[in-house]
């Protein structure tokens, strides 16, 4: 595959099917020994590409973006950039990295690189100085891809509640970077 056949772009409206796609195996694969196998089995592209569809078309703020990698036509990934929503950080100056996914079937193939580039030219296109993201605790893999990239630990946690009852949370640690030299 030549550099000319791998990219990363704003994504369209019309991307919606395969993010929802792509967003649907990796959750799968991902998350299959966190969640219940019914939610996972659950998960439903068409709807899930409904509302990619509705937050392409119309983001909440003009700064929020999403970005896809693509292998020739086929999206391979995306990532959403924006300002954060951590009360502790100021959003005009902190850009926020969310869902860095990359297929399942194509990792290690250098997407998430391409990906996290392009979100950090985009972050600090729309003027955005530092940048955070929160990644599971126990993803040692993706903290040694962002720590490598130069995102390091701020010392902030978090702890999700997956299913809104309680029964399944997620232990979240929170990684910055900056932008200016």
């Amino acid at each position: 595959m030549s550099s000319a056949d791998v990219s990363a772009r704003v994504a369209w409206a019309d991307d919606a099917p395969a993010i929802a796609a792509v967003q649907v195996r990796a959750w799968r694969t991902s998350y299959a020994e966190l969640l219940p196998e019914e939610v996972l089995a659950a998960l439903d592209p068409e709807q899930l590409a409904a509302g990619w569809r509705d937050a392409l078309a119309r983001p909440a703020d003009a700064r929020q973006r999403t970005l896809v990698a693509l292998e020739r036509n086929t999206v391979t990934g995306f990532v959403l950039t924006g300002p954060t929503a951590d009360p502790d950080r100021d959003p005009v100056a902190t850009g926020e990295l969310t869902d860095l996914t990359v297929d399942p079937h194509v990792r290690g193939a250098g997407h998430g690189s391409r990906l996290l580039q392009a979100a950090a030219d985009t972050l600090v296109a729309d003027r955005f100085t530092r940048a955070v993201t929160w990644l599971p605790a126990r993803d040692d893999a993706l903290r040694a891809f962002l720590t490598e990239a130069g995102w390091g630990p701020d010392g902030a946690h978090r702890t999700l509640d997956l299913l809104g009852d309680g029964a399944v949370t997620l232990q979240q640690v929170r990684l910055h970077t900056s932008f200016s030299d």
